[in-house]
């Protein structure tokens, strides 16, 4: 791992094992995320983007079980702690804003007792210094009049309130990694864009490596320093956001990328990937994208693509990625 790499993940397998046998959500995928930087992992649904954020935490469930690999977090693996010691690290040296913000607060206790409560667990203050740290944080993320928030309930506070207060009180210690899973999702664009502004200067001020998990396009091009693609458990391309935007070297790249509207075009057809991903009980013995694939040929047949750097800093795994033309995708139109 470099020096200057917050989280290295390296050939990380997560299955889940179920009657019909072991599902393969995240299947040897590996990548380094360096302080101040910002990962996306962008793939439609079920390809894996969420299990590999809850295998960093150590939050899988039977049926689920890390197979293999290594996750380390500034030179520490993870996977070689206890549970008691992966507590003290979970939301103080890495932490996550998950999706829902609804489903992650307790709606029978006020956001301040919340609050307070996330900063006593890991900080050495207490009384008034963890209330002031309370207030500032959720000022520094936006929220006018703190002092009423904090004695508010979550459904008095709206879908961008609640948002806010998950990423204040994920950014509150500081920690060297953060987690954001689809923090936008089910926010109108205004709300969007504030909290995306609000994020990126607590980042900067936080020196933090953050692992941004979306579907959203538009969200990456605005975050993202890199781009990992993920298709059926598996990274299929991986490299600068301008590198992957502008010369999307995958088919499934280009296809998703194809599938955004671009703003001031009128009446331009959208392209939609056709099939369905395979199943990840039986993986087949070639590319997985095969039959979704507009420009396949028998060479595609032969064997699993492996992720391979055809370009410096850009890898792709696809047989014919050196012959394929790529379709230019200028990064200003999706931001």
């Amino acid at each position: 791992m470099s020096c200057s790499s917050v989280l290295s993940v390296s050939n990380l397998h997560t299955y889940f094992y179920t009657r019909q046998g072991a599902v393969k959500a995240v299947n040897g995928i590996s990548f380094d995320l360096k302080t101040g930087r910002t990962l996306a992992i962008v793939g439609e649904s079920g390809s894996g983007k969420t299990v590999t954020a809850l295998s960093i935490f150590g939050l899988i469930d039977p049926p689920g079980k890390i197979v293999r690999g290594d996750i380390c977090l500034d030179g520490c693996n993870l996977l070689n702690l206890s549970q008691t010691e992966l507590r003290r690290i979970r939301g103080k040296k890495m932490t996550m804003v998950f999706q829902d913000p609804m489903t992650s607060l307790n709606p029978v206790l006020t956001i301040g007792t919340q609050f307070i409560e996330t900063l006593s667990c890991h900080a050495s203050i207490t009384g008034a210094e963890v209330k002031r740290q309370a207030r500032e944080m959720l000022k520094k993320i936006g929220l006018p009049q703190p002092e009423k928030i904090m004695k508010r309930y979550p459904f008095q506070l709206s879908g961008g309130q609640r948002q806010r207060v998950m990423i204040a009180m994920a950014l509150a210690m500081r920690p060297r990694l953060l987690v954001a899973d689809e923090p936008t999702t089910a926010l109108d664009v205004t709300v969007q864009a504030q909290i995306l502004y609000e994020m990126r200067q607590l980042i900067k001020d936080c020196r933090a490596g953050v692992l941004l998990i979306t579907h959203d396009l538009g969200v990456v091009a605005e975050m993202a320093d890199e781009v990992a693609v993920m298709y059926a458990g598996s990274i299929v391309e991986y490299g600068n956001v301008y590198d992957v935007f502008d010369n999307p070297l995958h088919p499934y790249t280009r296809a998703l990328l194809k599938s955004v509207p671009r703003p001031g075009v009128m009446g331009e057809e959208l392209t939609t990937v056709q099939g369905q991903p395979p199943s990840l009980i039986n993986m087949p013995g070639r590319c997985a994208f095969l039959p979704r694939c507009e420009q396949k040929t028998w060479g595609c047949r032969d064997g699993v693509p492996l992720l391979k750097e055809v370009e410096p800093g850009h890898a792709v795994a696809c047989h014919r990625a050196a012959a394929g033309k790529p379709g230019k995708v200028k990064l200003r139109e999706l931001a």
